[in-house]
């Protein structure tokens, strides 16, 4: 992995800023990837909020990054919303500044980035788009539902073998303000951090 995301990854994997409730909260999921794990299946991961634009996005890369960390194997996350808007341009500015390389493979009104971790392994695709958009898995996958708005408007997530709310503040408040930068950081480095968590639980 590129050194800078290295860094990025050493500052979040002392897990001490984790409470025991946001543990309880994040178990179902560890429990998820264990028992596909021990069934030797696909790990098949959709986050979903409800524009598709920041939580989940940041969300799908962080969880598909410490798969990789923790060599836990047959890892695939999306991410998806209840409608399609855009990937917004503060979460790639802000994953680039941790660590990641970042293009644009598609310069459109829903710009489709490249997002990579280290030279040799494929990128993530990150864009805008439903969460039951033919990219996305269409069965045996976990929904996380990453905003509270998403989860409850969204009762039935078709496919998903099993739903899970793993919500967090959404960044947005901060947009036009002088804490942006800021907010954006801590915002990712939170799920940096429980991702890491999760996937550093799995018993191989």
């Amino acid at each position: 992995m590129y050194k800078n995301l290295v860094e990025t990854i050493n500052n979040v994997t002392t897990f001490q800023n984790i409470s025991e409730e946001r543990k309880n909260t994040l178990q179902p999921l560890i429990d998820f990837v264990q028992q596909k794990v021990i069934n030797r299946q696909e790990i098949n991961i959709n986050f979903i909020c409800t524009h598709n634009s920041r939580r989940s996005h940041l969300s799908q890369v962080w969880a598909q990054v410490a798969s990789a960390h923790y060599a836990i194997l047959n890892v695939h996350c999306y991410s998806g919303g209840t409608e399609e808007t855009a990937l917004f341009p503060k979460v790639a500015e802000t994953l680039n500044h941790q660590g990641f390389n970042i293009f644009k493979i598609a310069d459109t009104n829903n710009p489709v980035y490249a997002i990579k971790y280290s030279d040799n392994s494929l990128p993530i695709i990150g864009f805008s788009k439903k969460y039951d958009s033919p990219f996305n898995p269409v069965s045996a996958f976990a929904a996380i539902m990453t905003c509270s708005q998403a989860d409850g408007g969204c009762p039935f997530i078709a496919g998903a073998e099993k739903r899970i709310p793993i919500t967090f503040e959404d960044p947005k408040i901060s947009d036009n303000t002088p804490g942006q930068t800021n907010a954006y950081a801590e915002r990712s480095l939170q799920i940096a951090t429980e991702m890491f968590y999760v996937f550093s639980k799995i018993s191989q």
